[in-house]
């Protein structure tokens, strides 16, 4: 969450743990957003399974 446009999910006043929005202004370019997407990807990817 310490990258620009980055922020917690919070929609209600509960902020969701684990889950985090990235304003479309951050994302500038099709490698930014796949960074993202890796990053998202890895971080899900590190959690047990349910």
């Amino acid at each position: 969450m310490d990258r620009p446009g980055a922020r917690i999910f919070d929609m209600t006043g509960r902020p969701m743990r684990g889950g985090g929005v990235v304003a479309s202004s951050a994302v500038t370019e099709d490698e930014v957003l796949s960074e993202w997407i890796g990053q998202g990807y890895a971080f899900a990817a590190s959690l047990p399974p349910k």
